[in-house]
């Protein structure tokens, strides 16, 4: 896959159409400690655009109004996690979104492995290395490999949104699906305050 280094923000003059496949990089998984280092971004599965995101950067406009289109989803794998950076570094409230780790445990019930890898593996029959994954993404002057990886991060995630609708269609779950897409923003605004493992529905406090 081919990939386009920016600096700091989507040019203007990159138009993208259709649905995102997105994925970030970062420091680590806490937004509070990490920082984002590198966001991608394909409409076609063939060319990424890939932009750093710079040490103490607070805003990229381009990329906000198309993460925050109404007219285009957004595609990720574990959307919650880059969701949570995007929106605490940048002000990013992306949607609306589809996440292909969500729509895997709705409709492969039959296995407990939900990584990129896994699912690329079991539904496209593609092998994809994950070696780059925990490198430093923080350094200002990312290898080859490192940014090869992180296209190829963007690369399945159409075909892989394509493969999963029609098992969660078949098993009759792509509203449910839906549901669960469309609460993403508000888990995420729950996990920016602190409440990570809050679940609102048990009622544990021995009264009927």
């Amino acid at each position: 896959m081919d990939y386009i280094l920016h600096e700091k923000d989507l040019p203007s003059s990159v138009k993208l159409k259709g649905d995102i496949a997105v994925d970030c990089e970062m420091m680590g998984l806490n937004p509070m400690r990490d920082r984002l280092c590198l966001v991608q971004l394909s409409d076609d599965g063939k060319t990424a655009h890939l932009v750093r995101i710079h040490e103490g950067q607070s805003e990229a406009k381009n990329l906000k109004k198309l993460l925050e289109s109404p007219d285009q989803t957004k595609i990720f794998h574990f959307a919650r996690t880059d969701m949570q950076f995007l929106k605490h570094q940048l002000g990013i409230t992306v949607a609306p979104v589809y996440c292909t780790k969500m729509a895997s445990k709705l409709c492969r019930t039959y296995t407990e492995r939900h990584g990129y890898k896994d699912i690329c593996r079991e539904v496209l029959g593609i092998e994809i290395s994950k070696q780059q994954q925990l490198s430093d993404w923080g350094n200002t002057n990312l290898s080859d490999e490192q940014l090869t990886y992180a296209a190829m991060d963007v690369a399945y995630l159409h075909i892989l949104k394509e493969k999963l609708d029609e098992r969660l269609k078949r098993e009759g779950r792509i509203q449910l699906a839906k549901g669960c897409f469309d609460f993403l923003k508000t888990r995420v605004e729950l996990d920016l305050l602190g409440l990570n493992d809050l679940n609102i529905f048990p009622h544990t406090d021995g009264r009927l």
